[in-house]
């Protein structure tokens, strides 16, 4: 639901490698096995150490939080999560923990706790300690590879582009090939790459911070991982938000997300239009088009131009394909702040004297422990369909005709249609049941997770949620890129409790 790049993580660990771990990352202390979740668990206290980055709050801290790598073997071997917080700097004013969820999969917690924490802090008035982790496999965590070629890598592979005329045969090829390198090199740590894992873990860093319960923002993946905490443990929940959520439905999950990106697009491209077609761009050099109707058949012709003749980029060896058009689209549509980027891009390409600069992006391979964490969680989380060249074909062409933005990606075959091993745990349904104290913050043309899909999660939240409508594009509201109207309905909620009484709209 994101284009956060991934982490993934070693092969196997042994008893000894886990027992080195929890030596030097903590002092442990036993818990009930009620409240561990086993016979005999035990819960660290954390031993944090100042980490602040340049562009960070000075105040941050680091730590490792031992997790069982099997809970259902808790005290059996153990790997690493890495944890972030930036302590109340108001003592007096502390009410709790606030745990921020990234996105992704793969996105970092300790990452964007440095990118957020002073925003946090100023608008949070010392609150709440503010409390991120890097998600098993993901950055400072214990991480797992399935020893990927490069050319398997890249965003555009990895996002199952299909071919320029739509045919699917090298993605079907490139699908069974990932799958196979995970199941021979990922092993038991790769398997672990779960929801239902990272969850535990929350829950484990919430008793490891002595806390009775959390408040928690979680955006992207990170609505669906804070659902299914909140479903899971409800009487550990304080104030919860849910930021750009998706379909919660538990037969489909990530596919679903995937899938539901073809309208997310539809929805968001005009808001680019009328920023790329208005007169204001006459002085930057990036208008593209005198009417915002004649932008989309300009970009669509464009991809379709590459398709037929990729043009050399500046990346040596790396040229700009259709389907890398495509994709660089995508990563545009998050955000209002993006579009100036693909202006440049759409620009240098219609002048042919020019070498079109790839987004950073899509100028390389995704690190190997990346890709792998990219594609273990979803696969991991829920049994997909199996493999039908007939019956995906039939899929992306029909998308295709639909969703010509898209082109057929979401729908198409993905390395979890090949995948070895069976989900370990079924997949949460998200109900009503629980305190109602959730609030919702969601753009009306999210390009990602689009509007009429996050009122699937509204429904299933049922009593539980109001949600706030941002009347803004984008993807990631609440400090980022909502409107004034939004921000202060979840700033308010988190510092007084006080939801709107009903569902809401937010206008620009």
């Amino acid at each position: 639901m994101t284009t956060s790049r991934n982490k993934a993580l070693l092969l196997t660990l042994s008893a000894a490698t886990a027992t080195a771990l929890t030596a030097t990352a903590l002092t442990a202390t036993a818990l009930p096995a009620a409240a561990a979740g086993g016979p005999r668990a035990e819960i660290p206290r954390l031993n944090w150490h100042p980490c602040a980055k340049p562009d960070g709050p000075a105040a941050q801290e680091c730590a490792d939080l031992p997790v069982p790598l099997d809970y259902d073997d808790p005290a059996g071997p153990q790997i690493s999560v890495a944890v972030s917080r930036i302590r109340s700097d108001r003592p007096q004013a502390r009410r709790g923990t606030l745990v921020v969820i990234p996105g992704g999969p793969g996105g970092s917690g300790v990452q964007r706790l440095t990118q957020k924490g002073a925003a946090l802090q100023e608008q949070l008035a010392g609150a709440y300690d503010l409390v991120a982790f890097d998600p098993r496999g993901v950055g400072g965590s214990t991480t797992a590879s399935c020893g990927l070629a490069p050319e398997d890598r890249y965003l555009t592979t990895l996002r199952s582009w299909p071919g320029p005329d739509g045919d699917i045969g090298e993605n079907l090829a490139r699908s069974q090939r990932v799958a196979e390198a995970c199941a021979r090199n990922g092993g038991p740590v790769l398997r672990s790459f779960t929801t239902a894992n990272e969850v535990r873990d929350m829950d484990r860093l919430r008793m490891a911070l002595g806390e009775a319960k959390l408040s928690a923002w979680g955006v992207s993946y990170g609505t669906y991982v804070g659902a299914v905490y909140a479903q899971t443990y409800p009487g550990r929940t304080d104030r919860w938000v849910l930021d750009s959520s998706g379909d919660p439905d538990p037969e489909r999950v990530a596919r679903g997300w995937l899938a539901n990106m073809s309208k997310g697009a539809d929805d968001r491209f005009p808001d680019f239009a009328a920023w790329a077609a208005h007169p204001d761009r006459d002085k930057e050099g990036l208008r593209l088009a005198p009417r915002p109707e004649e932008v989309r058949p300009l970009v669509l012709e464009l991809a379709a131009s590459l398709d037929r003749a990729p043009r050399p980029s500046t990346t040596p060896g790396v040229p700009l394909t259709g389907n890398g058009l495509r994709q660089a689209l995508q990563n545009a549509l998050y955000s209002d702040a993006a579009f100036p980027g693909f202006a440049r891009l759409v620009t240098a390409l219609r002048n042919p004297a020019r070498t079109p600069a790839l987004p950073p992006e899509l100028a390389g391979p995704l690190r190997d422990e990346d890709a792998a964490l990219t594609v273990a969680v979803v696969c991991n989380d829920v049994a997909w369909p199996a493999a039908s060249r007939t019956g995906h074909q039939r899929a992306v062409d029909e998308d295709r005709a639909r969703h010509p933005l898209t082109a057929g990606m979401p729908v198409n075959v993905l390395p979890c249609s090949f995948w070895k091993s069976a989900p370990g745990h079924k997949p949460t349904r998200i109900t009503g049941h629980g305190p109602s104290n959730v609030l919702m913050v969601q753009s009306r043309r999210d390009p990602s997770t689009p509007h009429s899909e996050s009122l699937k999660m509204r429904g299933a939240l049922g009593r539980r949620a109001v949600m706030v409508t941002v009347e803004q594009g984008g993807h990631g509201m609440y400090l980022g890129n909502g409107n004034a109207c939004g921000n202060r309905t979840v700033t308010r909620f988190l510092t007084t409790g006080e939801r709107p009484a009903r569902d809401t709209d937010c206008a620009n």
